[in-house]
């Protein structure tokens, strides 16, 4: 294995030129924008960031595109970049002011970079322990209606960082810049101009020149880069991949499948690409890792990638057919027989594998009893968080082993018993929970079901409609700004406080008291709008020192609710 080095600068033209492409073995770009901030902060900052793995080969490798655009290589050898992708792609979309490739949207990395930072390293990377690096769509999810932090406190925050992903707030403020404008000139003019600065004897002249210099100099950062012999094949480089990522544990268990899987089936990720955004088109833009998951279940019967490795071709090509007809089911039933039209009402999507592997074994011929009663499972398994607690992947191996050995939903139904010991919901079960909660999804999917609508426009609540106005968005009954002092923040988002209207509803009503404001929208209205969602409307209930009351009645209320969804019959 050969050693070599090249800087940024270098490597970002190898892209933009088409001499560095991306073999079909690797993931896709999946990096947030806060992750580059950081990568931005420690190149700037001359911290190390890792080594870059390359192969060089004569040998016509199935391909796939950067998330960047690309001029076609015109030569026949290839560097195939195996390690680096995330952060090679991440600076030549911000050094070249280019928009990023993700899921078919293209999206800008716009960051800022802060004239007055302070001189020493300020604010710590905070770390995420539970999550990973996809990239959230935040299109479709039940909005919230206040921010955590004060405008004060996050200017006060982001003032002791060097960079900050961008908002039009700061983007106005003269000591913050452009990041790919600082790239794109060398000249510091216009960036010291808009700070104010109108000579050399301006004491922030030096200092901010120095800063801008320092940034430009991230092009010159060097990395070291192993660079794989031409001699190995691509099954031989795909082994070396999956085992560079699996002891670094970089990627998930899915990227490494996809690996393995790409290297015995050519040309197979565009395959995988076109069901993943057939789907997404119908509503439910899922992970690429959830189909391959999806997969692994119909060619061997269990969900885990331990044996993905020992698949042959056939037997891939053929679970995949059959995984993608599962797929076309689950997402029919859960649209049309549970009322689940989009993943963000999922508590996991693990439940659309069950419900795919489940609808295969049956051929896709179910009683009108198997059908509502799969319905029924479904709707307790999601509102009881099936698969988002404990070691979900053993749960669902579960399920597909009682599918596989001919159980009917009826012992589905009896494994989740098991798990829950009962599957009523109970007042009890609501008593803290939050917008996060599993129950929130079915809370809304209830709601629905029962006609609520928006108490202004009178819109039906729904996941997707236009405009900011008409947008989805949870409303405090009881305003956080009003239980401020009172009552604990845990207290002002339990469940029971929470309703679904829409965005220009939301604000109108903004932290006034529920005694304030909903008397007379009951007055005008009548209380059904408001008995959809199970709001008391009772006056005694809607005062600050009867919240706790409030709560409680609306608990029985909700957890009556939602029970009389789940056990609907379809």
């Amino acid at each position: 294995m050969a050693k070599a080095e090249a800087s940024v600068e270098e490597l970002v033209s190898m892209i933009e030129r088409g001499e560095l492409r991306l073999p079909e073995m690797q993931r896709q770009y999946v990096w947030r924008s806060t992750r580059v901030r950081d990568l931005l902060d420690s190149l700037y900052r001359g911290y190390p960031s890792g080594a870059i793995l390359l192969w060089e080969t004569d040998e016509a490798v199935p391909l796939q595109d950067f998330a960047v655009s690309q001029s076609t290589n015109p030569y026949q050898s290839t560097r195939l970049l195996l390690d680096g992708q995330q952060r090679l792609t991440s600076l030549s979309a911000v050094i070249r002011g280019e928009p990023v490739s993700v899921r078919g949207r293209r999206r800008p990395i716009d960051l800022l970079f802060n004239l007055e930072h302070p001189d020493q390293l300020a604010v710590v990377t905070e770390v995420d322990e539970n999550g990973d690096d996809a990239e959230v769509d935040e299109e479709g999810e039940l909005g919230g209606d206040e921010a955590d932090a004060s405008e004060d406190e996050l200017l006060t925050r982001f003032n002791k960082m060097t960079f900050v992903v961008a908002t039009r707030k700061l983007e106005q403020l003269p000591q913050w810049v452009k990041v790919s404008e600082v790239f794109k000139t060398d000249s510091d003019a216009p960036f010291l101009k808009r700070a104010g600065i109108s000579g050399f004897d301006d004491p922030r002249y030096e200092k901010y020149s120095q800063r801008l210099a320092r940034l430009r100099g991230i092009r010159k950062y060097v990395y070291r880069m192993d660079v794989l012999e031409r001699t190995l094949s691509y099954d031989e480089v795909t082994e070396i991949f999956v085992r560079v990522n699996s002891l670094g544990a970089k990627l998930r268990s899915s990227d490494l499948a996809l690996a393995q899987i790409t290297a015995k089936w050519r040309h197979s990720l565009q395959t995988f690409l076109d069901f993943q955004r057939a789907c997404a088109q119908n509503g439910f833009e899922l992970d690429l890792g959830l189909h391959l998951k999806n997969l692994m279940a119909f060619a061997t019967g269990q969900s885990r990638f331990l044996t993905v490795g020992s698949l042959t071709l056939d037997v891939l090509q053929q679970a995949w057919k059959e995984a993608c007809e599962g797929m076309e089911f689950a997402l029919n039933f859960a649209r049309s027989n549970l009322g689940i039209d989009s993943p963000a009402l999922l508590s996991s999507p693990f439940l659309l594998v069950v419900l795919a592997y489940f609808g295969h074994r049956r051929d896709y011929t179910l009683s009108t009893e198997e059908a509502q009663q799969l319905r029924y499972w479904a709707l307790a398994a999601n509102a009881k968080g099936r698969f988002s607690r404990g070691s979900s992947e053993t749960i669902l191996d579960q399920d597909l082993a009682t599918i596989r050995n001919g159980g009917g939903v009826n012992e589905l139904i009896d494994r989740l018993r098991l798990q829950f010991g009962h599957l009523e919901i109970t007042p009890e079960e609501l008593e803290g929970r939050n917008q996060r909660s599993a129950l929130f999804k079915t809370m809304f999917l209830a709601f629905r079901a029962a006609g609520a609508k928006d108490w202004r426009s009178h819109l039906a609540i729904a996941l997707d409609h236009s405009g900011s106005q008409h947008r989805l968005q949870f409303h405090h009954i009881f305003p956080k700004a009003l239980l401020r002092g009172s009552y604990t923040p845990r207290e002002a988002d339990d469940i029971a406080n929470l309703a679904f209207i829409g965005g220009k509803t939301n604000r109108a009503i903004s932290d006034k008291a529920p005694v304030t404001y909903l008397l007379p929208l009951v007055a005008q209205h009548g209380e059904t709008p408001f008995a959809a969602q199970c709001i008391p409307v009772e006056e005694e209930l809607l005062v600050l020192d009867q919240y706790k009351a409030f709560l409680q009645e609306r608990r029985k209320r909700i957890a009556a609710a939602l029970n009389a969804f789940i056990h609907t019959t379809a």
